[in-house]
């Protein structure tokens, strides 16, 4: 993994995280699916435009527009989908914890559907992750946390999880700007079914909605995207999927610092040992690593 994709997957990450606290904000103000809805349109529209002002165009491969539509289904109407109405009843940094428990999903399902092999440090990488991430949340269980939002993340998680693996073969043929704003433009669609039939739409109009709303359409839904799908193509699934053992880290410190949710000793700690995890789980996909950096000067 060289440097670039390295700044890539921490850029990537602390926008991913900082979504959590910003949707917990939306959602006090606004029904979720409805405001995922809206948020996803209006990306999705900025996205194409992007990628119509870059000369990309629609002639998408076939397993582009597969992957597109399976990403846009999984991630952005289920994943997300599922993780906004979750918020209105658990807190941020929980849901930034569930949802780093990805790579160790993709991992297991690239080994066991792709044959792909991981060294056993890259093995006790995930596994130290996922103690770190248990013990954060074994504090919020014991909290009294609402089993029903956190049971909603966990699903959400495997439809990330299948988005993840969904993208091995969307950025083969170019045209990335175009594939997220089409991706965005398929959740859309699926959210704008499922508002009205799963939730009462309301809008309160407040400054912090309008804020946050911005924000998560433009950074964590746009910027963020594009990103993950360059690094997709870059270093691929299992590869990339590790920096979402950073969202411990970056999720609870944004959601204590600007929601005020508790940051207690055992999630320092858990906090740790995630890092710890993603450092083992990097270098076991770097082999040699030690020696081209020594042989040749950083890009």
């Amino acid at each position: 993994m060289d440097i670039r994709a390295i700044a890539m997957g921490l850029t990537f990450a602390l926008m991913w995280s900082s979504a959590f606290t910003s949707a917990r904000i939306i959602v006090v103000d606004a029904s979720p699916l409805f405001s995922l809805a809206v948020r996803f349109l209006i990306s999705g529209l900025i996205g194409i435009s992007i990628a119509l002002a870059m000369g990309q165009t629609w002639r998408l491969t076939r397993g582009q527009w597969r992957a597109t539509i399976i990403f846009g289904i999984c991630q952005n109407a289920l994943y997300l989908g599922l993780n906004f109405v979750a918020m209105q009843t658990i807190e941020a940094s929980l849901a930034a914890i569930i949802a780093s428990t990805m790579p160790l999903l993709v991992a297991l399902a690239s080994w066991l559907v792709f044959r792909e092999r991981l060294k056993p440090l890259g093995i006790v990488g995930l596994l130290a992750g996922v103690v770190g991430v248990a013990l954060i949340m074994g504090t919020r269980i014991s909290a009294g946390v609402d089993l029903f939002g956190m049971a909603l993340c966990g699903v959400g998680v495997l439809a990330l999880t299948l988005a993840t693996l969904a993208l091995r073969g969307a950025t083969s043929g170019g045209n990335f700007m175009m594939v997220v704003g089409l991706q965005m433009l398929i959740g859309s669609a699926c959210l704008f079914i499922a508002a009205p039939l799963f939730e009462d739409i309301f809008v309160n109009p407040t400054l912090p909605l309008a804020l946050a709303f911005a924000y998560t359409t433009l950074v964590p839904g746009l910027a963020a995207t594009f990103i993950w799908v360059l690094l997709l193509n870059r270093i691929g699934a299992v590869r990339a999927a590790t920096f979402h053992f950073l969202n411990p880290v970056f999720g609870v410190a944004i959601a204590s610092l600007l929601l005020g949710e508790k940051l207690g000793p055992l999630d320092i700690v858990g906090v740790l040992i995630v890092t710890g995890g993603i450092l083992a789980v990097q270098l076991s996909r770097q082999p040699g690593s030690a020696a081209k950096v020594a042989a040749k000067p950083a890009e």
